[in-house]
């Protein structure tokens, strides 16, 4: 078994676009993790400069992404602002 390692966690209030939040909801469900350890995941990978999911998940975050029309990627990372309110 894996030796865990404890850490201090805090809320907050992240703002997220609204389909890559369901994605990571879904992703997170399907791995059967809570949304915060997901995120956490991502980012220790995402520091190291490696990816946090093999071909299964990446396959999955494919799927996910067309059933809650996320058309977002790189590309549009530093380019995403608020929608004017209604």
């Amino acid at each position: 078994m894996t030796e865990r390692v404890t850490v201090e966690r805090v809320q907050t209030g992240l703002r997220i676009e609204k389909r890559m939040l369901k994605v990571l909801k879904a992703l997170a469900e399907y791995h059967d993790i809570s949304l915060g350890d997901l995120v956490e995941g991502i980012v220790l990978y995402a520091f190291e400069g490696k990816s946090a999911f093999g071909e299964d998940s990446l396959a999955r975050i494919r799927d996910l992404k067309r059933i809650y029309g996320m058309q977002l990627d790189t590309g549009d990372a530093h380019r995403l602002q608020e929608a004017d309110p209604p």
